[in-house]
């Protein structure tokens, strides 16, 4: 009897136990950011009253969360593959749970957007690290898709959870606690990846890109914030086109930089690849078409069929459970039938939802909106772990954490732009509907005018802003449709037909593994 080999078997078991549970913490730190994208959305208006912010201090609330996450992620990506991804996603750990608790206990705006802005650093570091680790855990090609699955599923679920687990804490509780809430699962965080997550960091230089730091960041910074004062003030404001500007220069002697550069953040090579290049676009995508869901549906939920805070979050579930169906099948369907064909059944799945979210009416109910929602959700569940996988399935255990980065920066990218365009078209077909009534406070927007409305006791004008609404819900929502679409047709043209070949096992062993 061979004790060696058996004693082999049982440590071999181990260690893939040991991965698996790994995932499950860095899904869980996922999740946590998945419910702190959305769960704010819900606590605004208590807020407002609360810290006495006017309408500028509560953009800023989400704006500077946005910013910090787009400037950090590049350089957030580039130095965890130079001195170490685990210690800098420790460290972003720790920065979320005490950003966390500095948001809960702010006592005026400018220490709410002080804050928020770290937890957007923090945020902007545990996204890319938490996924480069991932082709070092796990090397065979189908284990990496299953555990990308995994990760981009909590990522997704948390994004409707957050309405949910913020109306139920605002019934219950005050505003404080929708950030508070993110500290237990921070601890548990920790402590796993701490005891579970292997060092790991690239076979580069130790040398620092500093310019190259600086340009990704400014231009970053500049793109997102001439995008969001798009959404705020119209395509017509000067500043947000100087911004935009900037930004662009920036970006460009970025690229400029990193293609001459000893030791860059980034490998320009990988605008080149294929399979990335495809994997990120698909991504991007999805982020544009979910945003007019995500920004227009739980609007539609309270101004329009009249629920609070925590019904709206509930009738997201149908969302859930399309996600859950979703990402169980999705490996097992790549596995049969191939990238090409996943890809394109979901975005036409996804499409096929946002059209049906268009064709919404004023009187079409709940009901109408929980088919579509799901039809939502099982796209997503296909088209995110499918277009993810297909980019990081390129990416070697040494660039893993830029190109995680890089991916991630692309797709935040996607959805600043989502809110300038899908928000534009939603203000610009509510205000032509108003009619006579598009003046202050009403044309401020849906909830407002549905205030004002109520305030009066006047039916007519109620009606009136809820079918203003509807209809810029349409407009919006056809957009994202056509999208998805495009998205469509492109996946059939360019995505190759049948199984991407593996990757040989030996390319994640690139990666230096340190303790």
């Amino acid at each position: 009897m061979d004790l060696r080999s058996g004693s082999d078997s049982i440590a071999s078991n181990d260690r893939g136990k040991a991965r698996w549970m790994a995932l499950a913490a860095l899904a869980l730190a996922m999740l946590t950011i998945g419910l702190d994208t959305t769960v704010l959305v819900v606590a605004l208006p208590t807020m407002a009253v609360d810290l006495h912010a006017n309408t500028g201090a509560l953009q800023w609330f989400t704006t500077a969360y946005t910013l910090a996450l787009a400037a950090a992620m590049l350089p957030a990506g580039a130095l965890g593959d130079r001195y170490g991804r685990k210690k800098f996603l420790l460290a972003a750990l720790v920065l979320f749970g005490v950003a966390s608790l500095c948001c809960a206990l702010s006592t005026s705006p400018g220490m709410l957007i002080a804050a928020r802005s770290v937890l957007g650093v923090a945020a902007a570091t545990m996204m890319p690290l938490s996924m480069s680790v991932l082709p070092s855990l796990f090397p065979d090609q189908a284990e990496r898709q299953r555990a990308l699955t995994i990760w981009v599923g909590s990522t997704a679920l948390g994004l409707p959870l957050g309405p949910i687990v913020g109306g139920w804490l605002l019934r219950n509780f005050w505003w404080g606690s929708v950030f508070l809430i993110n500290i237990p699962l921070v601890l548990v965080g920790l402590v796993a990846v701490a005891a579970l997550v292997p060092e790991t960091r690239g076979e580069l230089g130790s040398r620092v890109d500093l310019l190259g730091v600086l340009l990704s960041a400014a231009g970053m910074l500049g793109f997102t914030y001439g995008f969001i004062r798009f959404g705020d003030r119209g395509w017509g404001n000067g500043p947000a086109w100087a911004a935009v500007a900037a930004g662009a220069v920036a970006l460009g002697g970025f690229v400029w930089w990193q293609r001459r550069g000893t030791h860059p953040l980034i490998d320009t090579a990988l605008f080149t690849n294929r399979g990335f290049g495809w994997g990120t676009a698909y991504s991007v995508f999805v982020n544009f078409a979910l945003f007019g869901m995500f920004f227009t549906v739980p609007q539609y939920f309270q101004a329009v069929l009249g629920v609070d805070a925590l019904g709206s979050g509930l009738r997201l579930l149908p969302l859930i459970g399309g996600i859950v169906v979703g990402t169980r099948a999705v490996d097992k369907v790549l596995a049969g039938l191939g990238e090409r064909i996943v890809l394109v059944a979901g975005f036409v799945m996804l499409g096929g939802g946002l059209a049906m979210g268009a064709m919404t009416e004023l009187s079409s109910g709940y009901g109408y909106t929980a088919v579509w929602t799901a039809l939502l959700g099982v796209g997503m569940g296909l088209v995110m772990p499918a277009a993810m996988g297909m980019a990081m399935g390129e990416l070697d255990a040494d660039r893993a954490g830029a190109g995680s980065a890089l991916l991630q920066a692309l797709r935040q990218g996607g959805g600043t732009i989502g809110v300038a365009v899908l928000g534009t078209v939603l203000t610009t077909r509510y205000h032509s509907r108003l009619g006579s009534w598009n003046h202050a406070p009403i044309s401020d927007g849906v909830s407002a005018g549905v205030a004002v409305a109520r305030a009066q006791g006047d039916a007519d004008l109620l009606e009136r802003v809820q079918a203003s609404f509807v209809s810029g819900m349409g407009a919006m929502l056809w957009l994202c449709a056509a999208s998805c679409v495009i998205a469509a047709i492109l996946a059939v043209i360019f995505t190759r037909k049948g199984e991407r070949p593996a990757r040989p096992a030996a390319d994640a062993g690139q990666s230096v593994h340190v303790g």
